[in-house]
């Protein structure tokens, strides 16, 4: 039969002897480092400053330190191809591209090439002249080298230089004529100008290829009467024989072999109540002899002056 015996704790097992453990044991690796352990976290929880540690990686001395980098450029400043600006295109242009493009413009567009008209200064006779001599040159170089320079060959080698030469006549001389031109004096050094360039254009063979030249004197000729007849109704024509416009006409004439008598008429109509067209010569003429202030003198031959003169 069993019996249940009461169960009692051991007095040795149940009851760890743990100050006898702590003064009479030894300690053990583990209990040393368990208790390191517990001062570190200790010192941990007590909120020991970490930079404070001997370590040269906390130092201040090996803090990071930030470095200032340039800043990148944007794309937009970088290098690549543009066109001109207007400006710089411009100064690059010789006279001759400049005038094409800006005739293309004012092609294109009616209202800017009014706008030029309106704008641009008139045209002084001189650079009229160097135009015409341009045209000049390009005839002269047209010609073939030796051989008749008055022959069907030569014509054809330089017709479209002698056409050139003559449309510009045809449009720069309505410019220096008036109403258009209110100065005679001007038109008359455009008309004495205008008319050596004539002179020079080329004698052809051929009866067919005369008529160039000839209605080329036609024109001026009635140019030159036009701005006689203006001229005259102008402090009673003085401004012609200042010039010598009378003299310089006559010689014109005779260059050309008679084919600018209109004009020579029409001055001769025009200055006929001074004296006649011939007595530019005259001392003894009116016209002289206003000009010489000597007009109405009495019978002793004494001087009187007429105006300022």
């Amino acid at each position: 039969m069993n019996v249940l015996l009461p169960t009692h704790p051991s007095s040795f097992s149940e009851f760890p002897l743990h100050h006898h453990d702590q003064h009479n044991n030894p300690a053990s690796p583990h209990t040393s480092s368990s208790r390191m352990g517990s001062r570190k976290r200790k010192a941990d929880d007590d909120g020991i400053d970490d930079s404070m540690s001997i370590s040269p990686q906390n130092s201040p001395a090996f803090a990071p330190r930030t470095i200032a980098r340039p800043a990148k450029r944007s794309r937009a400043n970088e290098v690549a191809g543009r066109p001109l600006a207007l400006p710089r295109l411009l100064e690059t242009l010789d006279a001759e591209s400049l005038r094409s493009v800006l005739q293309t413009i004012c092609e294109r567009h009616p209202q800017i090439g009014a706008e030029v008209v309106d704008s641009a200064p008139r045209p002084s006779v001189a650079a009229t002249i160097d135009v015409l001599s341009s045209y000049q040159e390009k005839l002269r170089e047209a010609f073939p080298f030796g051989g008749n320079a008055g022959s069907d060959y030569a014509y054809n080698r330089v017709k479209q230089p002698l056409l050139d030469l003559i449309e510009a006549l045809t449009d720069f001389t309505p410019h220096y004529l008036p109403p258009h031109e209110t100065q005679p004096t001007v038109s008359l050094n455009y008309l004495d100008n205008a008319t050596k360039v004539i002179h020079d254009l080329p004698e052809w063979d051929s009866q067919s290829h005369k008529h160039h030249k000839d209605n080329a004197y036609d024109e001026i000729s009635r140019a030159w009467a036009l701005v006689i007849s203006e001229a005259s109704k102008r402090g009673g024509g003085f401004q012609l024989h200042s010039g010598g416009w009378d003299q310089r006409l006559q010689k014109h004439n005779e260059q050309s072999g008679g084919r600018m008598q209109v004009a020579v008429n029409a001055l001769g109509s025009e200055l006929s109540w001074m004296g006649g067209g011939g007595g530019s010569r005259d001392p003894n003429s009116i016209r002289n002899q206003l000009l010489n202030g000597t007009y109405g003198a009495p019978s002793g031959n004494l001087p009187v002056r007429v105006g300022l003169w």
